[in-house]
């Protein structure tokens, strides 16, 4: 199955304007892998820690982890993430120093069969300026 996942920026330190977008992506997709297609959206660099959480707010007690070292971020798919965050909210946490937090929810597009020919996962939708990791402050 296909879920519609919406990723919005919270905040970061060179965030300078609003983010978000949609993107399809199998059910079945890692954390670790949703990882790497975020870092690849975002056009970061993939050199800082991250974790995934669910909390009732972003800076609330966290419910449920998954750090980048631990095995359980291999094996949670993106589906179960999201199952477990019925009724809070779901983050994922970028670089301890900057501290780049998106929120991480299923949009109300229901579930669908993969499409033929369409490879996944893929952004559907984006608004707004995408965040850069590292700003060139010279220009």
């Amino acid at each position: 199955m296909i879920f519609t996942v919406k990723i919005k920026l919270v905040h970061g330190i060179y965030a300078s304007d609003d983010w978000q977008c949609n993107i399809e992506i199998p059910s079945d997709f890692k954390l670790e892998d949703f990882h790497l297609v975020l870092q690849d959206l975002l056009a970061f660099d993939d050199d800082h820690m991250y974790k995934f959480y669910i909390a009732n707010t972003e800076r609330g007690q966290e419910i449920a982890r998954f750090e980048c070292d631990d095995e359980l971020i291999e094996e949670t798919s993106i589906s179960e993430f999201l199952l477990k965050s019925k009724g809070k909210k779901a983050f994922y946490f970028f670089d301890y120093g900057d501290s780049w937090l998106f929120q991480i929810s299923n949009s109300r597009k229901k579930p669908f069969q993969p499409v033929a020919d369409v490879e996944y996962p893929r952004v559907i939708s984006e608004v707004g300026v995408n965040p850069e990791q590292y700003p060139d402050w010279e220009d």
